[in-house]
């Protein structure tokens, strides 16, 4: 749970819930699920799902393979009808209410432009199935590839164009109909890292500019927290957890989450001390007793994990100076070392045979590594740096 923060003036807290609506109780959900499900069969895909998605959000639904993403985001679009609950959106109940009569566009991870069309033509097709004026159809297509800075493009085939070109193509289709939410399925998995990375930017910028809600479907976590400005994250057809990057990463409310988004050391303990500005937690597994220095508001002597992210944990071959001795404070020995240029991470195993991941820049250039395997090290990390889990 995060901790409390010092109250903000009328003034701050105004710019905030603007910028942040889903913090406003007077806020209106442009998207809202209530209590959705869907099967197939005997398989339930969606499980009594509720969300709000505010309008202008980045929004990502975040999961792994048969987590529920896909099926929900196609029941947004209409292609999929819920087994039980409603969808709205913008206050309007779409229950029966096909593909093309929702204020929705949906861009396909293959992207399914027309082969034969010009990229001009590919981006017209819809205006032209909803009868616009041919004169209105040159503008908005114009406006809309120089919005993807593809404007020198119009006249090529899709086959003429990069990955990345194409995939702003698609973009620009899926725009030029001006709709309330843009739904996105997977629309970078068939990029390169490096495209893909620079893209992620690229569709942030966009989304800014048009001012429409995103709806994204990934099973990328760093395209998750990237891009959006809120994330559910999704397991086995349910919600595990609705935040922003910030929160899912570094305050996450179950196991899940906290080892679904990056990297993270968890210890098995139990609640010693319960307080309203610190939790303790007791940990033969990490060698040490664990201090949190925001509340868990978890019972005394409850069975519980404490995550720490590898980033957290300082090695040292030395005694760690300050701090409490027996908090927060542990030893091991390195067993394995990755250099990744500009970080390194090292696997300690602890006295009691636990793993310990470590992640440490290299701030410096050095021709001998000054801590390497086989040595004894010392683990330490901040108050601050822990959660505390029960499930």
């Amino acid at each position: 749970m995060p901790p409390p923060t010092a109250a903000a003036s009328p003034s701050r807290t105004a710019a905030k819930t603007t910028l942040e609506p889903w913090r406003d109780p007077q806020a209106k959900p442009y998207v809202r699920v209530e209590k959705v499900t869907k099967k197939f069969g005997d398989f339930t895909a969606v499980d009594d799902v509720s969300l709000s998605i505010y309008r202008g959000e980045f929004f990502s639904l975040l999961g792994g393979s048969g987590s529920g993403k896909t099926t929900l985001l196609r029941m947004l679009a209409g292609f999929e009808q819920p087994t039980e609950g409603r969808i709205f959106i913008d206050g309007v109940d779409m229950s029966g209410v096909p593909p093309y009569e929702r204020p929705v566009n949906m861009m396909f991870q293959s992207y399914a432009l027309f082969p034969h069309m010009t990229v001009e033509g590919n981006i017209a097709f819809g205006l032209h199935q909803d009868k616009v004026p041919k004169a209105e159809i040159q503008d908005r297509v114009r406006e809309v590839l120089e919005l993807v800075q593809l404007a020198q493009f119009g006249k090529r085939k899709p086959h003429q164009l990069s990955g990345g070109q194409r995939q702003r193509v698609a973009l620009a289709r899926a725009l030029v109909k001006r709709p309330k939410i843009l739904l996105l399925d997977e629309p970078l998995g068939a990029l390169d890292k490096k495209l893909r990375e620079q893209t992620q930017f690229e569709l942030v910028n966009i989304q800014e500019k048009v001012g429409i809600t995103f709806v994204i479907v990934t099973h990328d976590q760093e395209e998750a927290m990237t891009m959006s400005s809120r994330i559910a994250v999704m397991n086995r057809g349910y919600i595990a957890q609705v935040g922003t990057p910030t929160e899912i990463y570094e305050y996450p409310n179950n196991r899940f989450v906290a080892e679904f988004i990056g990297s993270v050391n968890t210890f098995s303990g139990r609640v010693i001390e319960s307080a309203q500005d610190h939790s303790l937690v007791r940990s033969e597994e990490a060698g040490c007793d664990l201090y949190i220095s925001h509340p868990s508001h978890i019972a005394t002597g409850t069975p519980c994990w404490v995550a720490v992210r590898p980033e957290k944990v300082t090695i040292s071959k030395d005694q760690p100076m300050g701090g409490e001795p027996g908090r927060n404070q542990t030893q091991g020995v390195v067993k394995e070392i990755a250099y990744l240029g500009d970080v390194s991470i090292y696997d300690v195993e602890l006295d009691s045979g636990k793993r310990v991941r470590v992640t440490a820049p290299n701030v410096t250039r050095r021709t001998e590594m000054p801590i390497t395997w086989e040595d004894r090290v010392h683990l330490s990390w901040r108050p601050f740096a822990g959660s505390v889990l029960t499930e």
